[in-house]
């Protein structure tokens, strides 16, 4: 069963390494950001093959509490970017404390 919903896009991805990149896109059903502490990329699978679906991910949960777009545990932005943060981590850079 596929279930529709309305989610935020990944508008870009700059994690180029990631399985789900492709072309600086994330074609993952869905991605989950945060531990609370980090808006890291829980979805980030570091792979040096990649997917070939043309879909466009969205996020699917957002654990990022103090985020001025979480909207109970969803992300309310209307649209995301992912890339490195400088610390080695992959962050979705669209979060605002």
């Amino acid at each position: 069963m596929i279930i529709a919903t309305d989610m935020p896009e990944v508008t870009q991805c700059a994690a180029t390494q990631c399985a789900y990149n492709a072309e600086s896109a994330c074609h993952a059903r869905a991605i989950t950001i945060g531990n609370d502490s980090d808006p890291d990329c829980d979805t980030y699978f570091g792979n040096s093959s990649h997917t070939h679906s043309a879909r466009t991910a969205g996020v699917g949960a957002c654990k990022m509490t103090y985020c001025k777009h979480n909207d109970d545990l969803e992300c309310g932005a209307d649209s995301i970017q992912v890339g490195p943060n400088g610390g080695g981590s992959i962050n979705c850079l669209t979060y605002t404390h």
